[in-house]
């Protein structure tokens, strides 16, 4: 089946897809600074520019969209049925890149927490269990 919209809207409608503040990477973040954690954003001398970036506790918080980093048997990854071939080889070196990316910040010694977009969808409370599940070093809150 055909893409029903033309080439020229598809590339208008890809083009507002956000890489940065998303809605669950604000999520984190907001959990993050209510729980007194300070952070940096899109730690520019990094490899991959880490959503967040956690100094002093040497912590990178990735807040991966389910759909753009194959999240393994998640309902959000579900792949487009047109031009799949595009679609498979976008996606494989995505997770290609995430695999090198992380290898090299866990290499300079940085404590690297993934979270799923899907893993936080219930709120704020999702979200801190969320973090203290995949960092263990999570605090409720900090004093």
């Amino acid at each position: 089946m055909a893409d029903t919209v033309s080439k020229a809207r598809r590339s208008q409608i890809m083009s507002k897809v956000k890489s940065k503040d998303t809605r669950p990477e604000k999520m984190v973040r907001s959990e993050l600074h209510r729980c007194g954690f300070r952070f940096r954003l899109h730690g520019s001398g990094l490899p991959g520019k880490p959503d967040i970036v956690l100094p002093k506790y040497k912590t990178i918080v990735l807040v991966n969209g389910c759909f753009w980093h194959r999240h393994p048997g998640c309902r959000l990854a579900a792949s487009p049925k047109q031009n799949s071939s595009f679609w498979e080889e976008k996606f494989r070196r995505n997770v290609e890149r995430d695999h090198f990316v992380l290898d090299l910040l866990k290499k300079l010694g940085w404590q690297v927490l993934v979270v799923w977009e899907c893993d936080i969808e219930g709120g704020t409370q999702a979200v801190i269990e969320c973090l203290r599940r995949v960092g263990g070093k999570i605090p409720a809150r900090r004093g």
